[in-house]
């Protein structure tokens, strides 16, 4: 008989692998079954004392095989009265919508669920099928349309909100310490957000540009969201 020791300091019974499966059966829906899953399926039968090299994974495959019998269990509702709009909501919502549209539905007697209020055959179906894609490359166009529309009126009301801030070569400007930090370091919170004057030295398309201080060292490209005008 072989043991090993665990890091906890106890002795584990090395089983063969005829009483592996056993082992599995007994911890898992034997007398001391709990019907664990894998991992704690693994730790249970180390804490009852036993061991083998390749537990976790045959822990974890013994649960994956084992039978979910309550999903097998047949589902029924309480009715007042067993009628044909009942069992036809039924079968949309706890069958249609769960599973999808069955291929055959078989009763043991007469059709309860055959609901003739709906008053559409295979073949209507067929045609107002037939309309809907018809109509379909209208429908996408409207939908587009109201898309650009809808475009139309966030940029509208963006643009309300939009400075244009415009700045030629030599202009002085002030330009903001965050999110772009200059030559000065930040200090503390009483500190003017904005840093300069700057001189601006080249002028960009998309309002970019470049600007150099009194000391004649060049800042990269900023924004010019990042800019004001410098009033000495």
């Amino acid at each position: 008989m072989l043991y090993q020791r665990s890091l906890e300091g106890t002795y584990q019974h090395c089983l063969r692998d005829e009483k592996v499966l056993e082992a599995m059966t007994e911890a898992h829906l034997g007398v001391c079954g709990a019907h664990q899953s894998g991992p704690k399926l693994h730790f249970m039968i180390k804490r009852m004392g036993y061991y083998w090299p390749t537990m976790v994974k045959d822990c974890l495959g013994y649960a994956k095989k084992s039978t979910n019998d309550f999903s097998k269990w047949a589902e029924a509702i309480p009715l007042k009265k067993v009628k044909k709009e009942t069992v036809v909501d039924f079968i949309g919502i706890n069958i249609i919508f769960r599973y999808g549209v069955p291929r055959y539905i078989i009763i043991d007697n007469r059709r309860p669920f055959y609901n003739k209020s709906i008053g559409l055959t295979a073949e209507e179906n067929a045609g107002l099928r037939l309309e809907e894609l018809e109509a379909l490359d209208e429908k996408r166009l409207e939908a587009q349309q109201q898309l650009q529309c809808y475009q139309a009126r966030i940029a509208k009301a963006f643009n309300k909100k939009v400075q244009l801030r415009s700045f030629q070569i030599g202009d002085l400007v002030l330009a903001v310490r965050q999110p772009i930090t200059l030559t000065q370091q930040i200090g503390n919170k009483f500190m003017s957000k904005w840093d300069g004057p700057y001189v601006v030295k080249e002028a960009y398309t998309n309002s970019a540009y470049k600007l150099v201080d009194k000391d004649g060292m060049r800042i990269g490209l900023i924004n010019g969201k990042f800019l004001k005008r410098y009033y000495p």
